[in-house]
């Protein structure tokens, strides 16, 4: 089991809740604010009971049962995305398929206008109640709301008031989506080994396009088993409707796991000096605004980094299909094919790439997914346009190899940027403001750019304007690879590596006792005795 961080070797316990003057800023300049006590009194050593060794089963257990939630949350994504040209007619009969399209996409797009209320809300209750409530609950809701729409009655049966429900049912969606992915990427950072968080985070990644790639799949089966023509009258309410019991399925497992170690550090040590950790932390205690005034230019570098990658990853997933079926000639069916052993060959590599960011760092993997982005753009969709099948396979190749580099590392990265009190809702907010803003809005941007300027080229264009700003934030961003997160104690594998830590502790570099969440109390022998000096005052 890990180590209780709040042990009795420290006579106060270890607090993990910091507030926002005693944490790093992240892009480089030092965070205003009072000295704290430890600094005055004496560097506090850390202790081998400091450290939290990771429990691995448990460790297992939560990354499975958040996996199943992204997967869950994509597979809807993957549905939509591929039944756009197949809707069209059920929801809008009488308009052309132009304005079938762009309403279409349009309403995928109003899914994230909902995200980043849920991403303040969820945040919010995130951090106040437990990571894993939380996700259950964002869960439950995705799943009743996406099994929803495939029993929507059509145009015709009830007018225009058929289109209005399934927005309706998409802002649902959306603001379940919005507590999903935040919450996801900060309950596995903080279960993960200082070591090897790019590697376990990417996971989260990983289960996402596949989840992509099952309802891309499952829309193609049916396709080719049924025809357009009984997919437009009853056949495209099927993957929405198998979304019920694969719901069921996902909370079952996300109901197994427990609260983050380091979460529930936070809550005992609050419980203990509730008084000390809401003076401590002003923004946990404002809420959501608190949490935007202390860490604005983290939030800000966290939804530039976002909007980039997130631009190029809903490029491939939900705009591919649309733009090879209506801008390239190819069929629905095959349209869907040529993305899905794409898709599968890149989730299989994300972990790789997350795995590389804990060698060589999160900056420089992330530098790969912006140059290869402005490098492949216009190549890739000059392949696409070719229109041969081995052509728009490399195409897609081209843009997925960013993507994979890109999607893989933001999941350790961003939430390394904001302390344990307040990760999840600073990470709704950032996330999810980004997504809507730019990275779910990406396939109606880029149809619309398309029918106003008559270029296929414009996607390559908007995808490589994204990525050189994104190029410009991570210059900006603070190396966290191997190093504990802000407000966390140290997190590893094992005991013996607990131990190491803390006979290096003074010649670590990944390692500053200046941000360890220490009890300001300090007792004498928890003070550096080679500064008996300051001890003393």
């Amino acid at each position: 089991m890990p180590t209780d961080q709040s042990s009795t070797d420290s006579p106060t316990g270890v607090i993990n809740a910091v507030g926002p003057n005693e944490v790093p800023n992240p892009v480089g300049a030092p965070a205003p604010g009072r000295i704290r006590k430890n600094k005055l009194l004496g560097r506090r050593r850390l202790k081998v009971s400091d450290v939290n060794v990771v429990d691995k089963p448990m460790l297992k257990k939560a990354v499975g049962g958040t996996i199943v939630g992204n997967t869950m949350e994509w597979y809807d994504v993957g549905v939509f995305g591929y039944l756009i040209t197949t809707m069209g007619p059920v929801f809008l009969p009488e308009a052309d398929k132009s304005v079938q399209t762009l309403f279409l996409l349009g309403t995928f797009a109003a899914t994230f206008i909902a995200r980043p209320l849920g991403g303040v809300v969820f945040g919010w209750l995130g951090d106040k109640v437990g990571r894993q409530k939380v996700l259950a609950a964002t869960l439950m809701l995705m799943a009743a709301s996406t099994f929803a729409v495939g029993l929507l009655p059509g145009y015709a049966q009830i007018g225009i008031w058929a289109a209005a429900l399934l927005v309706l049912l998409k802002l649902v969606q959306g603001f379940s989506t919005g507590g999903e992915y935040a919450g996801a990427t900060t309950f596995v950072s903080e279960y993960a080994p200082d070591k090897r968080r790019g590697f376990f985070a990417s996971f989260l990644d990983m289960g996402s396009y596949i989840g992509f790639a099952m309802g891309a799949a499952l829309v193609s089966v049916l396709q080719l088993l049924f025809g357009q023509a009984a997919m437009e009258e009853w056949g495209w309410r099927l993957p929405f409707l198998i979304a019920g019991p694969l719901g069921l399925i996902a909370i079952y497992f996300r109901n197994k796991i427990e609260e983050s170690p380091q979460f529930q550090a936070t809550l005992d040590a609050q419980e203990a000096v509730a008084a000390d950790a809401a003076a401590n932390d002003e923004a946990v205690a404002k809420g959501p605004i608190g949490i935007v005034k202390a860490y604005w230019r983290q939030i800000l570098l966290a939804m530039i980094l976002a909007a980039a990658a997130n631009t190029v990853g809903y490029a491939l997933t939900s705009y591919m299909p649309t733009y090879l079926t209506d801008s390239k000639g190819y069929d629905p069916v095959h349209g869907t094919l040529l993305t899905i052993p794409v898709l599968v060959v890149m989730s299989l590599c994300i972990p790789l790439t997350g795995k590389l960011s804990d060698r060589i760092g999160r900056r420089p993997v992330l530098w790969i997914g912006a140059g290869s982005t402005i490098l492949f753009a216009v190549p890739a969709f000059a392949l696409i346009g070719m229109g041969d099948v081995w052509s728009t396979l490399a195409g897609l190749s081209l843009v997925a190899f960013p993507v994979t580099f890109y999607v893989a590392n933001l999941a350790s990265a961003l939430p390394a940027l904001f302390p344990t009190s307040s990760r999840y809702g600073a990470m709704g907010i950032a996330y999810n403001f980004s997504v809507a803003i730019f990275g779910g809005t990406t396939p109606f941007i880029v149809q619309g750019l398309i029918e106003a300027t008559g270029d296929d080229m414009t996607p390559a264009y908007y995808l490589m304007a994204t990525s050189v700003v994104g190029a410009v934030a991570i210059y900006f961003l603070r190396e966290s690879a191997q190093r504990p997160l802000p407000g966390s104690m140290p997190s590893v594998d094992t005991q013996a590596e607990a131990r190491e830590l803390v006979a290096t502790q003074d010649e670590n570099p990944l390692i500053d006792l200046d941000e360890m969440p220490f009890d300001d109390a300090l007792a004498p022998d928890a003070v550096d005795s080679r500064e008996p000096e300051l001890a003393k005052a």
